[in-house]
């Protein structure tokens, strides 16, 4: 369920979630969408799903200087915690001054 408000479409789930209606958070799956996570044997992948109806989104987040972990950082803190949270922007870091 989708919910337009200012030209942008907003998932009902959430909005119901911020506004006190519900306990019920959306799931997991949908809060760190582009990004989609394959399990496989001893760790699980984190991989970007490119998807044309994104594009503006993504356009607008290069523009802004906004990555994706960044923009995704709630749902990332969500699923894997402050502390893999804050390795992975010190990993990142440490790549750019290479």
């Amino acid at each position: 369920m989708r919910f337009m408000m200012k030209g942008h479409l907003k998932c009902g789930i959430e909005q119901a979630y911020f506004a006190g209606k519900t306990d019920f958070r959306k799931p997991i799956s949908c809060h760190l969408y582009p990004i989609r996570i394959q399990k496989l044997a001893e760790y699980q992948a984190l991989n970007y799903d490119r998807w044309t109806i994104c594009s503006d989104a993504c356009s607008h987040g290069k523009e802004l200087g906004v990555p994706i972990y960044k923009f995704l950082r709630d749902p990332l803190i969500r699923k894997f915690g402050t502390a893999w949270y804050t390795e992975l922007e010190k990993e990142i870091d440490e790549r750019k001054l290479d």
